[in-house]
């Protein structure tokens, strides 16, 4: 006879600790996005910054979001998540949030990077504005493709 047992509820997959993290997709995302981001900062730190409001919000949102993004990385790699389900929808907010804000940073960099082209003092601002442009859509498209892979899992 077959056993009428009660079918086992799916489970879902075990968040990462250690090294795992680098392995496991949407975790090994949080590396590249600390790395470009702080790209970000440091070439927008590097010109003579002409539009302070502009460009202090593309710092604000790099580098805040650099050092959420350290931490979240460090409690992931010490297990201080402790498998808990909370710690997928705090990851899943928190980089769906942090898309918005840099997309929203990286237009206001590339508008930056526009108005540096017209300056005749000094093509290296325009060089370090668009490079700055670049890595914050490229870590744009990180915290997306971060945020929206957690619901593939």
């Amino acid at each position: 006879m077959a056993s009428a047992g009660i079918p086992a509820a799916p489970t879902q997959p075990a968040l990462p600790s250690g090294p795992a993290v680098f392995k496991t997709i949407p975790y090994a995302f949080i590396l590249p996005e600390i790395l470009c981001g702080t790209w970000v900062w440091i070439l927008v730190a590097a010109t003579s910054v002409s539009l302070p409001l502009l460009q202090g919000w593309v710092m604000y949102v790099s580098l805040s979001s650099c050092l959420i993004s350290l931490l979240l990385l460090i409690s992931y790699i010490f297990g201080f998540h402790k498998n808990s389900e909370n710690w997928k929808v705090l990851d899943s907010l928190y980089h769906g949030a942090t898309a918005i804000l840099y997309l929203s940073a990286a237009v206001l960099q590339a508008n930056a990077a526009i108005t540096s082209e017209f300056n005749p003092n000094s093509p290296l601002y325009y060089q370090l504005n668009s490079a700055a442009s670049f890595f914050a859509f490229i870590t744009t498209f990180l915290y997306i493709l971060h945020a929206f892979s957690i619901y593939y899992q």
